[in-house]
């Protein structure tokens, strides 16, 4: 397993990420102080945005339904643990923005290969934010049973 986004683990196939940038910032204010050049003080952890990257090949190894799991989980604004395949937790996201690329186009619209970009944003853990995961199993045990 590469990255573990709540209960969906991209794997090499048939979803792989091939890429992981993530951009964290600190919140500094200035405080203003007579005759004396403004006081920077740290008021805590700022924005903390992760991408990931990857590429699909519907055709040869599928990876679509996992596609169309993380738009469900961007339209439903589901908050997720976020985990690295050694084990490093990042902590609670949300995904705010999923881009794709079909390339080659195939009969039925869908391209040979597909790019990815997931975008997340660091969120605050809720109280009920696990039982968004347990209906997360829920729903991926009903599709096996289609």
């Amino acid at each position: 397993m590469l990255y573990m986004i709540g209960t969906l683990a991209l794997d090499t196939r048939p979803f792989g990420v091939d890429s992981m940038s993530r951009d964290a910032d600190a919140s500094v204010v200035a405080k203003p102080l007579i005759g004396a050049a403004p006081a920077k003080e740290f008021t805590g952890d700022g924005e903390d945005d992760i991408t990931l990257t990857g590429q699909l090949v519907p055709s040869r190894i599928g990876g679509m339904d996992a596609l169309e799991t993380l738009h469900q989980m961007r339209r439903s604004g589901t908050r997720f643990p976020l985990m690295r395949g050694d084990g490093t937790r990042f902590g609670w996201y949300a995904i705010t923005k999923i881009g794709e690329q079909h390339d080659d186009l195939g009969r039925d619209g869908v391209g040979f290969t597909v790019k990815v970009t997931i975008s997340m944003t660091r969120t605050q853990g809720t109280a009920g934010a696990g039982q968004q995961i347990i209906s997360g199993l829920l729903s991926l045990f009903a599709a096996l049973g289609r």
